[in-house]
């Protein structure tokens, strides 16, 4: 158990469909005092005015400029991509010991011109990107207590890494040649989607984008490097749903001579026997995100298929719990020796 008895947090972007799930949780943590609930628009109102599920009396909205830094533990960053690098920036110097958990892009991406590339923006805290981790609980193989500032993962790269990454660990599937299909309900894009997607009846119809260039890829591109040391050849497109929260990821592969199905679904048994949150199905189990909603499992289901040498892999999240504010509770647990499942179950 953590030394301290609580910790003193805020929350930085409190009003987006992520923020929002991150204080629910938050919420009824055990271990957390929420001393500050931030945003640029509404100020002074409940936090329940936003979102109804969040029973319990919390401080109302405050613009960051009445945070005393020095009286903190942790700040969950949950802001538009290019804010959080710069805040941390502007604060760290003013409470050293301070911890952060981005659940933006902001420090997931190693290589600044990357960064540049995919997000359009200059990064304006390069020397703090050494001081950060990326952390996946479940792949991280560091202790993150190390870090000041923890890289939440993007929601679709949740979804495909913790079922890859074992089976190309083990050999198992070609690398050459991978499919990868995700399907994620609207609250991905956040608050701002009418502004970001423009198609026809947009909350009632699939729309696929974004095949060739979606930013999500270099984050892929560099964690499979990273934690394979392989050079893993894959196409990723992404699909919008007519739903609000949950990712559905289908992913095509071709195993290795004398591998199969069953082999795949042995290795991910073997690989998360350990792990809270990480379900595998029977073998050839249909598979939806209708049972992960609301929760911080992913559920994975390996599929024959009518080839003998291929093999489609299943992986169900809920977009806004472990493929973001789930994940972010699950990394403060450790960052803080809690109990990896307090506050998640």
């Amino acid at each position: 158990m953590s030394k301290y008895n609580k910790i003193n947090i805020a929350v930085i972007g409190a009003t987006g469909y992520t923020g929002l799930d991150l204080i629910l949780l938050l919420s009824k943590h055990p271990k957390v005092k929420i001393k500050y609930l931030c945003a640029t628009k509404k100020l002074g109102k409940k936090i329940s005015f936003f979102d109804k599920r969040i029973k319990k009396n919390l401080p109302t909205i405050s613009s960051v400029k009445n945070v005393k830094w020095q009286n903190l533990d942790l700040i969950f960053l949950s802001l538009p991509n290019g804010r959080a690098q710069e805040l941390v920036k502007k604060v760290l110097p003013k409470n050293k010991k301070l911890k952060f958990i981005d659940l933006s892009a902001d420090f997931r991406i190693e290589d600044t011109n990357v960064y540049k590339k995919n997000y359009a923006k200059k990064h304006k805290a390069k020397d703090l990107i050494k001081k950060s981790i990326y952390s996946i609980p479940e792949l991280n193989k560091f202790s993150i207590k190390a870090y000041k500032i923890i890289a939440n993962p993007g929601c679709y790269p949740t979804s495909i890494q913790i079922p890859l990454i074992p089976l190309i660990n083990n050999n198992l599937i070609n690398i050459n040649d991978i499919t990868i299909d995700s399907k994620s309900g609207y609250s991905g894009a956040g608050k701002s989607l009418d502004k970001k997607f423009t198609h026809k009846n947009l909350y009632t119809s699939t729309f696929a984008y974004s095949t060739k260039n979606h930013r999500h890829i270099c984050e892929i591109d560099q964690q499979f490097s990273k934690l394979t040391n392989k050079r893993v050849s894959f196409t990723f497109n992404p699909h919008l749903l007519p739903t609000f929260r949950g990712i559905l990821t289908t992913i095509y592969v071709y195993v290795k001579k004398g591998k199969s199905a069953k082999s795949l679904r042995n290795c991910l048994i073997k690989f998360y026997k350990k792990s809270n949150f990480v379900k595998i199905q029977k073998l050839n189990s249909s598979l939806g995100s209708g049972n992960v909603l609301n929760t911080n499992n992913c559920e994975i289901s390996v599929c024959e298929t009518r080839m003998k040498n291929k093999v489609i892999i299943f992986s169900a999240i809920d977009n806004l719990v472990k493929g973001a504010s789930g994940q972010a509770v699950q990394n403060m647990n450790l960052l803080f020796k809690f109990p990896e499942q307090l506050g998640l179950k």
